[in-house]
């Protein structure tokens, strides 16, 4: 057999070590002073020596970016998708508190194309630096015959870390507590299969077209990233006491919002307290869709959600205010059983 056979199988190695060799620096430029060890190794080292910790406890979150990708393949547009990737898994992480320490990606295609394979790559390394994350290692897997021809996937893992007795757990959630939001970028990473029948199927359009009420084209907008919220959760746990984290993911408010409340609690959220961003207001237009089923399938403009406490509300907000970050003041804990009243 030929020494090209692996090749000829459809498994490029010399692509792959390109890869490896264009993603060194992106590497590089997310590094922390803990990690160990460099690009290339079986698996990524991170120290956990920190006189910041008495009793750390480990926070990990997974996820993927879903089929949001499938814009991505239509648009051709690559660089954004990387930083939705590390979006969803350390938004997850910091809902506890966790500080985001590392990341590490998989992505795997049929073949692959290193101009494209890199620029996923530039995406993950925008996304662990604006998270304050090392990207410490990952996977590229090429399988032929296993993805349409020009598709990837992509899933992530990230590891953060808490002092035990600073957690975030929702424990002490108490009626009358108040609910901040903070303002999501757009669909973030959630509801695309829905998105794109609404869309594509039924509306017909395509990722080029202008559609009247949105400022740019439509793949343009589908692609926005998912915003990331470490800064602006880490910075306010140093000014004020934050009784619970909601991140506003699949099944939207009305799914995501519970999973925090203790026993004998609910919230109440008034809507008109926020402007829902226009893609919504044009898909649920489009889709025919009932308020009820926007708000329990997308985050509706609101991305993470903070229970702080009445007296808490205004050094919370203030803080919001100074890091820029858009965030409304959209309900209030109640009696209760776990239920989501809008108002």
């Amino acid at each position: 057999m030929s020494k090209d056979a692996y090749k000829k199988a459809g498994v490029d190695i010399q692509a792959g070590n390109e890869v490896v060799q264009r993603i060194k620096p992106l590497v590089a430029s997310t590094l922390r002073p803990e990690v160990m060890g460099g690009l290339g190794g079986f698996s990524g080292l991170f120290s956990l020596r920190s006189k910041k910790y008495k009793n750390p406890v480990l926070v990990s979150g997974t996820d993927g970016v879903g089929t949001k990708l499938k814009i991505a393949f239509l648009t051709g547009r690559h660089d954004t998708v990387g930083i939705d990737l590390v979006a969803m898994c350390v938004n997850d992480v910091i809902v506890s508190g966790a500080e985001p320490l590392f990341f590490l990606d998989y992505f795997a295609t049929g073949k692959l194309l290193p101009e494209v394979t890199v620029k996923v790559i530039e995406g993950i390394a925008a996304g662990c630096i604006e998270a304050g994350c090392a990207l410490i290692g990952g996977e590229t897997a090429e399988m032929p015959d296993s993805y349409p021809k020009g598709e990837y996937d992509l899933a992530g893992f990230s590891v953060g870390v808490v002092e035990k007795s600073r957690m975030i757990d929702g424990q002490k959630i108490r009626p009358k507590d108040v609910l901040i939001g903070l303002a999501s970028s757009g669909l973030h990473s959630n509801a695309f299969s829905l998105a794109r029948k609404i869309f594509f199927e039924q509306a017909g359009l395509t990722v080029k077209d202008l559609v009247p009420g949105l400022s740019r084209p439509l793949g343009e907008e589908l692609l926005e990233p998912t915003r990331i919220y470490v800064k602006a959760v880490r910075r306010l746990i140093k000014r004020v006491t934050l009784k619970g984290v909601a991140h506003i993911t699949g099944g939207g408010i009305t799914e995501n919002l519970p999973r925090i409340l203790p026993k004998g609690t609910a919230v109440e959220i008034q809507t008109n307290q926020w402007l829902v961003p226009p893609i919504f207001q044009v898909l649920q237009g489009k889709g025919s869709l009932e308020a009820e089923e926007m708000f329990s399938t997308f985050n509706m403009g609101i991305g993470l959600i903070l229970v702080v406490s009445p007296e808490e509300v205004k050094p919370a907000m203030a803080t919001l205010k100074r890091l820029r970050q858009e965030a409304f003041l959209i309900g209030t804990v109640i009696k209760g059983n776990g239920q989501v009243h809008y108002v």
